[in-house]
């Protein structure tokens, strides 16, 4: 706690998009409890913050830190240890840090094959085939790039996590449940949830939170939204053909996707139970595939057009594959993070 008698608060953003602080940011009014609750001192994305000014800090004293973004990076590891040592209560906030997310499928590729992608690339005027060094001198100093590393990783692969919070990004209002739970478990109004425990979302799935009509489901093509000439307002859209990943993803969301009309893909991260999102999904769309002839399956799975985006969009990196076997074989680079 600080001299002001607040509790101190701290956000991080590492290897993610940033929506992460905007849906913070987007409890609007609420967060003006936040600030009467906290004393905020750490959160690059909204304040002036220096890494400095954290080390000096004592061990612990950071009451909560909400971690997003995952590690690609000796940076993001840096401060993922960093954060881990000065923080009471460490939360994995958001699909990025739990999962690994949209920089994960990262993970298909070696880090040579994505700088030759950004820097050789069809829209890249690189004549003279520059690539960004890992220090340069300036006048102020010797400046130095943090080192990519071999793999994103997700925040618990790095670092112990007390919490976590699903979502791409988490609902606002499930944000703002659990930062008054917390909040109330600090003051000692309100017990805090076993460490470890996922908090601001459920325990099922999506299907369950769904209010389409669900039958029997008997694929025999899967299809686009836009390839079907309509749509049944009512019907579960996986009975419909259009590959639907709410039977393995985590509910809390409010199913908001399905009911307008959208399928789910996923962002909520895994449901109790599933060890492997891509795997539980896989099995979930083979039993309703209505052939027994393999050329037959074929044909009806083909109508996936992007296989590791359906199963492993948000989660690859937390995965049990974590990457392509090309990628998990290279030897880390030199001063990559570890």
């Amino acid at each position: 706690m600080s001299a002001t008698g607040r509790h101190r608060f701290a956000m991080y953003w590492a290897a993610g998009c940033g929506g992460c602080d905007i849906s913070v940011l987007n409890l609007n009014e609420a967060i003006l409890d936040v600030a009467d609750a906290f004393d905020i001192v750490f959160w690059p994305a909204v304040m002036d913050a220096k890494y400095a000014d954290v080390q000096a800090m004592p061990d612990g004293s950071i009451d909560l830190t909400l971690f997003s973004g995952g590690i690609r990076n000796s940076e993001n590891a840096e401060m993922a240890r960093l954060l881990r040592r000065k923080s009471a209560i460490l939360v994995a906030f958001g699909s990025c840090a739990n999962e690994g997310c949209i920089p994960g499928l990262a993970n298909l590729s070696t880090v040579a094959d994505m700088l030759d992608i950004v820097y050789e690339g069809p829209t890249m005027d690189n004549p003279d085939h520059i690539r960004p060094g890992s220090r340069t001198i300036v006048p102020e100093g010797e400046l130095h790039l943090p080192a990519l590393g071999t793999l994103l990783r997700t925040l618990d692969q790095v670092v112990d996590v007390d919490y976590r919070i699903p979502g791409c990004p988490p609902e606002t209002e499930r944000i703002a449940e659990v930062v008054g739970l917390l909040t109330a478990a600090l003051e000692g109004k309100a017990e805090l949830p076993p460490r470890g425990s996922v908090v601001g979302a459920g325990h099922s799935t999506v299907c369950d939170q769904c209010q389409r009509e669900r039958h029997v489901k008997r694929i025999t093509q899967f299809s686009r939204l836009q390839a079907l000439p309509s749509l049944d307002p009512a019907l579960c859209l996986l009975e419909q053909g259009i590959p639907c990943n709410g039977s393995a993803t985590r509910d809390g969301c409010g199913a908001k996707c399905p009911l307008a009309g959208a399928p789910c893909i996923g962002c909520y991260g895994p449901a109790d139970g599933v060890v492997d999102f891509g795997s539980r999904l896989l099995s979930a769309f083979a039993s309703v595939v209505d052939a027994t002839e393999p050329d037959e399956i074929d044909r009806i799975l083909d109508g996936l057009p992007d296989p590791v985006g359906q199963f492993y969009r948000f989660s690859l990196a937390g995965s049990l594959l974590r990457g392509a076997r090309a990628v998990r074989t290279v030897p880390a680079s030199a001063g990559a993070p570890r």
